[in-house]
């Protein structure tokens, strides 16, 4: 009996050891999402397929407004309007007849631009007017560095435009549209003679859900 009453002292004894060392053992710290998870945009167009990865964490707003319009088929069948060789090809706007797109229902977002992302080659931004708020759903992909719209103090348009997503795969196609033949359509410079056409915009990342509250679809003339 006394036998058992040690081993049995000694088992709790034990037990309470490992129970203790367990508690202090530090918790680890949760480690930043791989690349792999960040949502990915497929643009299939009439000159070939690009992926852009998205920066979600540096631009949550803009990214959010993009993917909202994504979910709900906006970008399909529009055109890159604005072609500017050797500096940006933009899209978001414009219809294969070069008739405007009516984004009533596309909110602008506020100017995420100081975000730490440069414009250098390969990267994607927001689009806007000269109002620093105005970026909503047009965006263009840096053909070079251009650190002329990057966010800076120093400037008189301190604000910058917001970068916020990267090609991935595929700058070889954007380098091609940003080679096709230009010139003025409708009385607008800088717009393709043979109009660019983005045939279907989806997400790869199957990770990577539209936020909630995806609006309607923006009435198209």
């Amino acid at each position: 009996m006394a036998a058992r009453s040690t081993l049995t002292i000694l088992a709790a004894t034990l037990l309470a050891g490992l129970a203790a060392g367990c508690a202090r053992k530090p918790v680890k710290k949760a480690e930043a999402p791989p690349p792999d998870s960040l949502p990915s945009l497929v643009l299939e167009t009439t000159q070939g397929r690009m992926v852009l990865e998205l920066y979600r964490n540096q631009a949550p707003k803009t990214v959010d407004n993009i993917l909202r319009h994504v979910a709900v088929h906006f970008y399909d069948g529009l055109t890159f309007h604005r072609v500017v060789p050797r500096f940006v090809i933009q899209t978001g706007s414009t219809l294969p007849d070069y008739s405007q797109v009516r984004t009533s229902s596309a909110p602008t977002v506020p100017n995420e631009a100081a975000n730490g992302l440069k414009n250098e080659r390969g990267t994607v931004a927001l689009a806007r007017f000269r109002d620093p708020a105005s970026g909503g759903v047009q965006f263009y992909i840096n053909l070079k560095d251009n650190p002329e719209l990057d966010f800076t103090a120093r400037t008189v348009d301190g604000f910058g435009y917001c970068v916020f997503g990267r090609v991935t795969e595929g700058m070889a196609v954007a380098d091609a549209i940003g080679r096709v033949r230009t010139g003025i359509v409708q009385g607008v410079e800088e717009r393709p003679v043979v109009p660019v056409i983005v045939t279907r915009a989806y997400l790869l990342e199957k990770t990577a859900t539209p936020p909630q509250g995806a609006p309607a679809a923006p009435a198209r003339p």
